[in-house]
């Protein structure tokens, strides 16, 4: 999933489809990337199963599936904790620090 997420143009179709349905060619020209290229990144998330696809005569409706996004969350969470303590630890020192 990390190497799926890792490509930066994966990642730009993933933010615009958070805000709903596109289609292939909204994505192309957003992107400005070739439609094949776009195609390809699109067949990779599908894959991993970030995205899936409604056809609607011709057209190719695309839209994110959160449910893995979540799964990364959920694996995350305990290091969030752990930044989040050793910041609040670091606040505390710089608290007591004289000016």
């Amino acid at each position: 999933m990390f190497e799926v997420l890792a490509e930066p143009s994966r990642r730009e179709i993933l933010d615009l489809l958070r805000d709903g349905e596109r289609l292939v060619g909204d994505l192309v020209d957003r992107l400005e990337l070739t439609q094949p290229t776009v195609s390809k990144h699109l067949k990779v998330l599908r894959g991993a199963g970030l995205v899936e696809v409604r056809q609607d005569a011709q057209r190719r409706w695309y839209r994110l599936r959160p449910a893995p996004l979540a799964e990364i969350d959920e694996w995350l969470a305990p290091y969030r904790r752990m930044w989040t303590n050793s910041l609040d630890a670091l606040e505390r020192h710089l608290e007591t620090m004289d000016d």
